[in-house]
């Protein structure tokens, strides 16, 4: 049953997205996969043709033919990587760029249009069920004998548990007070008492059905720009990749709601934190130091185009 219910909606949303025929679809000159390509190089600080290939699970030989054609209409450059000579960089040159950007530009008309033709009260459940559907497939596809990580939204409870475990973890690493506790809490309820479920989003890690770890995305004052905040892995969950996983959503998200750029304020002693953010493209834009949370710190401002 679970089989053919999933080929008849991969049936459906195949004819939905126009996927068949991607080009004439969206009036343009490439198929799907490689808008996917060009997509992940624009939004990629650095890409090697290694990486492309196991983020978009294509055929060696079909990359590289597609690379080739971009490299004969002067949409990429390929050159050896600097870390290691026997690999290929990919960057876009400036038409590239600019097919891209087209590309990107009439997706999100596309999706748009298609957005408008939901009434407002059912657009949460249908971004809420498309993101469990990407969570439960993205891990429970495959039998694991390893611990099971599945990211989810809020649950009734989700909240308190995210004032007392920053509170607690953070307390108990770097000595922080109760005035970061007060901090935590009042981000906590404006996000409870007003937020917008398109624009704004929490997600909760679990390892094995445990909670641990969340984080949030919200509006930032700026315009277009999202706010990435209370990143948070439980000690004992560490070392699973459940940071970098909470990131990537948060990040998708953004994309998906609109945003143009995703900041975040953090502080220098949070360093594995901070190894997640640069591993995602966020880059260091400002950085002062404070007296807060009963402690000297120095607070850092990061910034990524999305």
């Amino acid at each position: 049953m679970a089989v053919q219910e999933i080929r008849e909606f991969n049936r459906f949303y195949t004819n939905l997205i126009g996927a068949l025929d991607y080009s004439r679809h969206l009036h343009t000159p490439f198929t799907l996969t490689e808008a996917r390509v060009l997509y992940e190089l624009a939004h990629a600080r650095r890409t090697d043709a290694a990486d492309l290939r196991v983020e978009l699970s294509l055929d060696a030989g079909h990359l590289s033919r597609m690379l080739s054609k971009f490299e004969e209409r002067q949409l990429v450059t390929r050159r050896p990587s600097e870390e290691d000579a026997r690999r290929q960089r990919i960057e876009l040159t400036k038409q590239g760029k600019e097919a891209a950007s087209l590309l990107e530009e009439r997706a999100q008309e596309a999706v748009g249009s298609l957005v408008g033709r939901i009434s407002p009260e059912d657009r949460p459940r249908l971004t809420a069920a498309m993101r469990t559907v990407r969570e439960i497939l993205h891990d429970d596809h495959r039998v694991t004998t390893g611990p099971r990580v599945i990211l989810r939204v809020p649950r009734p409870g989700d909240l308190g548990w995210a004032i007392e475990r920053n509170a607690s973890v953070y307390a108990a690493e770097y000595g922080w007070d109760e005035g970061y506790e007060a901090l935590v809490a009042r981000i906590v309820a404006d996000y409870a008492a007003d937020h917008d479920p398109e624009r704004e989003g929490m997600w909760v890690a679990e390892l094995d059905g445990e909670r641990a770890g969340c984080v949030f995305c919200v509006r930032d004052d700026a315009p277009d720009t999202a706010r990435l905040r209370l990143l948070l892995v439980d000690p004992a969950a560490r070392g699973h990749g459940i940071g970098g996983r909470l990131v990537d959503a948060c990040i998708s998200f953004a994309r998906q709601a609109g945003y143009r750029d995703m900041v975040l304020w953090t502080n220098d002693v949070l360093a594995g934190a901070r190894r997640i953010y640069q591993r995602a493209g966020f880059e260091l834009v400002a950085q002062k130091p404070h007296h807060s949370f009963g402690q000297d710190l120095v607070g850092q401002d990061w910034r990524l185009v999305l």
